[in-house]
C-alpha cells in the first residue's frame, strides 16, 4: 500500500476500496495506520473516516503514527518473533517509541517484547531512553540497553527518597530492569547506603496573564506616509483579530500578534512565538486548559539550569528544561509564556446598554 502525494484525491474504487477494507477491519493494524494515513493525505478528513469506518480520529492517529514506526523498525532491522509480535498488536505500544531515533526504537522494541511489557512500562522505557542519549556520557555503571536504562531512572529517584517502602520499591524495580551486572551492583550499593540525595528543584515556567484591556494593544495595517494618495488608504485589506490574543491573518503567509512591551520582551533580540496549549507545556498550569503564547529568543542558545529550551525531535519542535547541559541542539530559550486575559462575562462588552454604576 503505497502513499498518495499530499491533496492528491484519490480515484473513488480506490477510497472506497480503502473505507471497505478498514469498515470490515481487513488486514492488521499495520494496514489500518496505511490506510488511513493514506485517505487523509488524499483529503478525507479524520470525522469523515470516523463516520465510514468506526475508527475514531483518535485511533486514527494512534494507527498512523504506529505503523510509521513499525516500518522504521523493520528498516533498522528486527527479529522475525519482534516482527510478527507487533503485525499482531501494540499499536499503542509503538506509538509510545515515536521520541526515539529509529535504532533505538528497533532495540526498545525488542526489549519490550522479551520482558512482555504493557504500555505504561513502554512510555517509561522510551522517556528513560531519549533522557539517556541526551547526555554527554553514560551514568557510571549503567549501559545503553533499555533495561539499564529504566534502571538508571529507578537509581535515581531512590536515591531521593527518604521513604524506606518507596525506596525498596524503586530499588526492587531497577534490579528486575538492569540488564548489565555493573547496572545491578550500582543498584545493590543503595542496599546498604541510605544516603539521601536532594531532588534538584524543577524551575518555575515564566508564566504571564493579561490583566488589564491596556496590556492588550491592537496591531493595525499600515497603508503609507503622508503626503499619501487616497487610493492607497482604499487598497489596505480589511484586518480581521481572531482569538483571545487578536491574531491577525495576512493577505500573505506572514501572521502577527502583538505582546505588551515588557521588559523580557525587549530584552529579547530575536524572539518568535509559538502558538501552544497549557495542556501541552512539560509543566502542567493551574486552572483551565487555554491556549498560550510560547515567546522564544533565538538568539539565547547556551543552556542554563534555571530555564526551559527549545528544540528539534524528530523533525518537530519540543519544550523542555534540562538539570543538567544537553547533548541536542537548543534552538532557542522560553522567555515568556503568555496567558490571555480573564474575561468573567464574554457577553458584556457586545450589550452598549450596560453602563458602570
Amino acid at each position: 500500500m503505497t502513499d498518495t502525494p499530499e491533496n492528491t484525491p484519490l480515484p473513488e474504487t480506490s477510497s472506497q476500496e480503502l473505507l471497505f477494507a478498514l469498515r470490515r477491519k481487513q488486514g492488521n493494524w499495520v494496514e489500518w495506520g496505511q490506510a488511513c494515513q493514506t485517505l487523509q493525505k488524499a483529503g478525507y478528513k479524520p470525522q469523515e473516516i470516523f463516520e465510514e469506518t468506526g475508527f475514531e480520529p483518535v485511533h486514527q492517529n494512534q494507527v498512523i503514527v504506529g505503523a510509521q514506526v513499525y516500518n522504521s523498525m523493520l528498516a533498522a532491522g528486527i527479529s522475525e518473533p519482534v516482527q510478527s509480535h507487533f503485525q499482531q498488536k501494540g499499536s499503542d505500544i509503538l506509538y509510545e517509541l515515536r521520541i526515539l531515533t529509529q535504532t533505538e526504537r528497533a532495540t526498545a522494541a525488542a526489549f519490550i517484547v522479551e520482558k512482555q511489557l504493557d504500555v505504561d512500562a513502554a512510555k517509561e522505557i522510551a522517556k528513560a531512553m531519549k533522557d539517556f542519549s541526551r547526555m554527554r556520557e553514560l551514568p557510571q555503571g549503567f549501559s545503553n540497553n533499555p533495561g539499564d536504562a529504566l534502571a538508571y531512572q529507578c537509581w535515581k529517584f531512590a536515591r531521593q527518597k527518604s521513604d524506606f517502602q518507596e525506596r525498596s520499591r524503586l530499588i526492587a524495580e531497577g534490579l528486575k530492569f538492569a540488564n548489565s551486572e555493573s547496572a545491578r551492583k550500582q543498584i545493590e550499593k543503595l542496599l546498604t547506603d541510605f544516603t539521601v540525595v536532594a531532588q534538584q528543584p524543577i524551575p518555575v515556567m515564566p508564566v504571564y496573564r493579561f490583566e488589564s484591556s491596556e496590556e492588550l494593544p491592537r496591531v493595525l495595517p499600515v497603508c503609507g506616509s503622508l503626503p499619501l494618495a487616497a487610493e492607497a488608504l482604499q487598497a489596505v485589506p480589511r484586518v480581521q483579530e481572531t482569538g483571545p490574543f487578536q491574531m491577525i491573518n495576512s493577505t500573505g503567509n506572514q501572521n502577527w500578534v502583538a505582546i505588551p512591551g515588557w521588559q523580557v520582551i525587549c530584552n529579547a533580540k530575536d524572539p518568535v512565538v509559538v502558538v501552544g496549549n497549557s495542556k501541552e507545556l512539560p509543566m502542567p498550569l493551574s486552572g483551565k486548559t487555554e491556549d498560550v503564547l510560547i515567546v522564544v529568543d533565538r538568539h539565547q542558545k547556551e543552556w542554563d539550569e534555571l530555564s526551559y529550551f527549545v528544540f528539534e525531535v524528530g523533525g518537530n519542535l519540543q519544550l523542555q528544561w534540562f538539570p543538567e547541559m544537553p547533548e541536542v541542539n537548543i534552538l532557542g530559550k522560553v522567555v515568556l509564556i503568555m496567558r490571555p486575559k480573564n474575561i468573567f462575562d464574554e457577553t458584556y462588552s457586545n450589550e452598549p446598554w450596560q453602563i458602570d454604576e
